[in-house]
């Protein structure tokens, strides 16, 4: 059996307790290039756009982004929504002081007016309610079996439409790529490290669509994009 042929969750580096602002900054500052090379923003961004065109009248998407980092996925689709016109609130929370600091600023360098960022823990916390779409990315895989489980079913309850789910996928390709991808894109250790410790903690689509049934979420789909990642995405009916 290979070494990917199974979830093999280790402890990652920026994840320590006691991490230094700079390194973490650092690390924060790499994986927004990692991402900025993925899809993941523009498939995001296709579901939201279509969510917002059936808002019943006219009233802005509330979105919030759990576990959002320093921002860059909310900001990017926050910017996207000021530039289109849409109607379209992004808010996005995370534990992380020195992330939410950063995602602050980031927001503010980007002249973005539709887009707030708060302090909270989405696993033992409970979800704020009162948005259209709650979405996640990149966070899934950090979690246990049971954890993800109690995210992806407390998501469904407190989305008012619709949730999203944008992660890694668990495969030698992808492995291959982040590798690659971490060395090349930023000269963070902690990335260098991290990247590769994630895929291998990361799901395949089988574990996944197993993860959305154990959750109730009939209905779900999952579609995979560049670069070997999923994205899925269920709405209430």
């Amino acid at each position: 059996m290979g070494f990917l042929s199974q979830r093999n969750r280790q402890p990652e580096l920026m994840d320590q307790p006691g991490l230094a602002e700079p390194e973490h900054a650092a690390a924060l500052a790499g994986l927004r290039r990692v991402n900025w090379l993925s899809t993941g923003v523009s498939q995001l961004w296709s579901q939201l756009h279509r969510l917002a065109a059936t808002q019943p009248a006219q009233a802005p998407l509330r979105v919030l982004d759990l576990a959002c980092g320093s921002g860059d996925v909310a900001i990017r689709l926050a910017q996207r929504a000021q530039r289109k016109q849409i109607p379209m609130v992004i808010h996005g929370c995370d534990l992380s002081s020195t992330a939410l600091r950063i995602a602050q600023q980031s927001r503010d360098r980007a002249g973005v007016r539709n887009a707030e960022f708060f302090a909270l823990d989405a696993i033992h916390s409970p979800i704020p309610s009162g948005y259209d779409v709650l979405m996640c990315s990149l966070f899934l895989h950090h979690l246990p079996n049971d954890e993800a489980l109690h995210l992806i079913r407390a998501m469904a309850a407190a989305a008012g439409r619709a949730i999203l789910i944008d992660d890694l996928l668990r495969s030698y390709l992808g492995y291959a790529l982040c590798w690659v991808g971490c060395q090349v894109l930023t000269r963070s250790p902690i990335v260098h490290v991290d990247g590769p410790l994630s895929v291998q903690g990361a799901f395949t689509c089988h574990e996944v669509r197993a993860l959305a049934e154990s959750a109730g979420l009939h209905g779900a789909r999952i579609k995979r994009h560049w670069p070997q990642r999923f994205l899925l995405s269920w709405e209430r009916s």
